[in-house]
């Protein structure tokens, strides 16, 4: 694998680390699933793309790409939580509605950003090679949002939050309405995936409708990845994890796809069967690991 491969691969993994700490939100914190964010990461790429068009500033487009995204998530959430529709259906319903919303946005199945601003050119200023630059940019988001969500799941409201997804009941009966805690976690984690958007659409310089697709899949890859990585001992360690798994899981797609072994002749349009097979030897690999410890112990006796 090249330098310039491994950069890019690293840009991928730093940038989609914001759409993972989005998936770790729902699926971890609140235990509800969610495949808003096949829709909400494309959401953010067009609002971004199409304000940048229309002339305001990138880094200005990237807020309400986000504002986009939590209403994006709060409308699935309402759904789950105020009709009773089930979290799975009303996820997909919210997807589904969105691939139409998104060419509204962008008045076409795609848009370009070539020669708009972005907020790479903005920074460009430092002045590093493009192929560094990107990657330290995305480095030092993640970073923050990271420190950000720490901060805020152990304050007061964080705690709530975490409570409902491990006891709804025992949070309820504290007075806490689960109903709220599920609609700002669900709105706070399409707003993270939408950012992710939005950054992936400055870098690449275009938003298309169907970016989306097998995102939910590469977020819970990258969650469970992370997880075997870091562990889950610690609030640090699961946010933690879950840019290490994103980092990971794009190496390990990009070390598939540039070499190339025996009968195996995998191209980019592979990268979905990449994925489902990752995410089930993720899965199975806890399952075969403690058969394992239990074969020992037998044998010991």
């Amino acid at each position: 694998m090249s330098f310039y491969v491994f950069v890019g691969a690293l840009e991928q993994g730093l940038v989609y680390a914001l759409m993972v700490l989005g998936v770790y939100l729902t699926f971890r914190v609140l235990d509800f699933p969610d495949l808003t964010v096949d829709g909400s990461l494309p959401l953010g790429a067009a609002v971004s793309a199409a304000l940048i068009v229309r002339g305001m500033d990138p880094f200005l487009s990237l807020l309400f790409a986000m504002l986009a995204g939590a209403l994006a998530g709060c409308v699935t959430a309402f759904l789950a939580t105020k009709l009773r529709i089930m979290s799975l259906l009303a996820s997909i319903i919210t997807m589904t509605a969105l691939y139409s919303i998104n060419i509204r946005i962008m008045g076409r199945p795609n848009l370009t950003l070539l020669n708009q601003p972005t907020i790479l050119d903005a920074l460009s200023f430092i002045g590093l090679p493009r192929y560094l630059l990107t990657p330290l940019i995305f480095l030092f988001i993640a970073i923050c949002l990271k420190i950000l969500l720490d901060l805020f799941l152990h304050t007061q409201l964080g705690i709530a939050l975490r409570a409902t997804g491990d006891n709804p009941q025992m949070i309820r009966s504290q007075g806490v309405n689960t109903d709220m805690m599920i609609i700002l976690g669900v709105s706070l984690s399409n707003a993270l995936v939408a950012l992710s958007g939005g950054l992936v659409a400055q870098s690449q310089g275009f938003a298309d409708v169907g970016m989306g697709i097998g995102t939910i899949v590469a977020g819970l890859a990258s969650v469970i990845l992370g997880e075997s990585l870091v562990g889950t001992q610690t609030v640090f360690r699961q946010t933690l994890n879950a840019i290490c798994g994103s980092l990971l899981y794009r190496m390990t797609i990009v070390i598939a796809l540039t070499n190339r072994v025996g009968f195996l002749r995998l191209t980019p349009s592979d990268l979905n069967l990449i994925t489902a097979v990752l995410v089930v030897v993720c899965l199975t690999v806890p399952l075969l690991r403690d058969r394992l410890v239990l074969w020992k112990r037998t044998q010991r006796s």
